[in-house]
């Protein structure tokens, strides 16, 4: 109900087959009673973009800023979907200074 206060007793406990890490991974990233489920909001987004720029890929420190969201959420949501839309805008995802085609490469070559 509470979480477990011994994560490598409790496959043996609960007679599972599972690793304890395997559980505490499951209950600190899903489980939790204060986890926030479903889509980012707009403003989550937001955060996370601004957040990233400042922070780089520390993820905890990220997620710390966003109430019921997990590292785990996160960084999931940062590679596929808005690290893209950044570079989409035209910004480095990586450095934050705005993109530019390479000099001497033609696109109808």
């Amino acid at each position: 109900m509470n979480g477990h206060q011994n994560w490598r007793a409790l496959p043996k406990q609960a007679g599972l087959l599972r690793y304890g890490k395997s559980y505490r991974l499951r209950w600190v990233n899903y489980h939790r009673p204060e986890i926030r489920h479903g889509n980012f909001t707009s403003e989550e987004e937001e955060t996370i973009i601004k957040l990233h720029q400042l922070l780089d890929n520390k993820w905890s420190a990220i997620a710390s800023r966003l109430p019921g969201r997990t590292d785990n959420e996160v960084k999931n949501v940062w590679n596929p979907h808005l690290k893209k839309w950044v570079s989409r805008m035209g910004t480095d995802p990586v450095t934050y200074h705005s993109m530019s085609p390479r000099k001497g490469f033609d696109y109808d070559e």
